[in-house]
């Protein structure tokens, strides 16, 4: 496996600010409104999660 050459990094670098900055409003509102959830929609948001984890451990423990 070869390094990543100077310039690659620094592209690298740069995209990952210039999606920082892309997402900024969208994250800021995020946020906001993270601190206004209610416990239901926590709950609305760890059920579908933890289906998919007991799924993929399923699906793992199958093979």
């Amino acid at each position: 496996m070869e390094s990543l050459d100077t310039w690659e990094i620094l592209l690298l670098g740069a995209l990952a600010v210039l999606l920082v900055f892309m997402l900024r409003p969208g994250l800021r509102q995020a946020f906001r409104q993270s601190k206004e959830a209610t416990d239901r929609d926590w709950a609305g948001l760890l059920v579908p999660l933890l289906v998919v984890v007991l799924f993929v451990v399923l699906l793992i423990m199958m093979v």
